[in-house]
């Protein structure tokens, strides 16, 4: 087992800024930052220097025939993720991507197959799949509490909140809009805790009715004048295990809430809504609702970096896995298919067993 894992961080946005180096840092001398490099030379310089990292470069490629590294965060606009794994598994390297997977189903296929070609470690930065909520319903479901879990309902939705910055409202970079953004995150929730069932049919439809004009910004005033995504995004999902997922997901949606993320699950002998959770059963001729009166907290990305770190250091596989990603691309890029063709789509399988 090697005494530190050296990082490497491929992008300095505020992603790498805020979130991932400040997550390594409390992993203390577990971890050692030895590069940062993005695109923009000057951007990987000042954050090196920020965090003591003793290499900054221009191209990862640069990066990796440079300086000795041992895994790497991935954290570039979307339609990078794929040529940066390929690399960074090609050099041997364990990789943290954040999501989504990628831009197309066969760059997740080609990434998985890469990470069991090489032997290596490829993860995705679905940090809720930590959430104590999470956690805890996932050992009820794993106990059978739940039954079968044959029905699910996803929302991720905002009223007002396209991000004004960013490359969140550029479709070419980013591959769509609140759908892979933070839709995702609940799509995964969903599939994780069911089990992740392999996808059958999806229908999905997309609209635009919202983001291509000026209006209130809770998250910064967005470029309405550039906006080539959807402001909303609905589904169905149905599965080869005959379960189902309907999912709603909005940047800008004339709702209530001004930010909703929630996963709500059905099965035959209980069900449960996850933020906040709560428990539904039927036991003795009583309908229970069940409320935990406690939940240990740590934060979503620290225990994502921390658990990424451990399994680098000891080889205990991640909770989340290239096949997940694979199914969850398909799933994604299905429902934008769908929405094109103004029809269902079927998912083939792409993926040996």
């Amino acid at each position: 087992m090697a005494k530190s894992l050296k990082v490497g961080i491929i992008g300095a946005g505020a992603i790498a800024r805020d979130v991932h180096i400040p997550n390594y840092m409390k992993c203390g001398d577990k971890v050692e930052i030895v590069a940062v490099s993005d695109v923009v030379k000057e951007k990987a310089s000042e954050l090196a220097t920020e965090v003591n990292a003793p290499h900054a470069f221009s191209t990862y490629h640069e990066m990796f025939d440079s300086v000795e590294i041992d895994a790497v965060s991935i954290c570039t606009p979307n339609k990078f993720h794929h040529p940066a794994t390929i690399a960074a598994l090609d050099a041997g390297c364990h990789v943290l991507c954040e999501k989504p997977p990628a831009m197309t189903v066969q760059e997740a296929v080609e990434m998985a197959e890469t990470a069991n070609k090489q032997g290596k470690i490829l993860t995705y930065g679905f940090h809720f799949r930590h959430a104590p909520e999470v956690e805890a319903l996932k050992r009820f479901i794993d106990n059978d509490d739940l039954g079968a879990i044959y029905a699910a309902r996803v929302t991720a939705m905002r009223r007002r909140g396209i991000p004004g910055w960013g490359v969140f409202t550029n479709k070419e970079l980013q591959g769509g809009g609140p759908l892979i953004d933070i839709g995702v995150h609940m799509l995964d929730t969903a599939l994780y805790l069911m089990g992740y069932p392999e996808p059958d049919t999806v229908f999905g439809v997309t609209y635009q009715k919202i983001g291509k004009r000026k209006g209130v910004g809770l998250m910064g005033q967005w470029d309405w004048e550039n906006f080539t995504i959807e402001d909303m995004a609905r589904g169905m999902i149905t599965f080869k295990n005959g379960a189902s997922i309907l999912l709603d997901s909005a940047f800008a949606a004339n709702v209530e809430k001004h930010d909703e993320m929630n996963v709500s699950l059905m099965g035959d002998q209980g069900g449960a809504d996850v933020f906040p959770l709560k428990i539904y059963q039927e036991k003795h001729d009583v309908l229970l609702d069940t409320t935990p009166s406690f939940l240990p907290r740590k934060g979503y990305h620290e225990l994502e970096i921390e658990r990424f770190v451990e399994s680098c250091l000891s080889g205990i596989p991640p909770i989340s896995t290239p096949k997940e990603g694979v199914y969850l691309q398909q799933i994604i890029n299905g429902l934008y298919e769908s929405a094109e063709k103004g029809e269902a789509v079927k998912v083939e399988r792409v993926l040996s067993d």
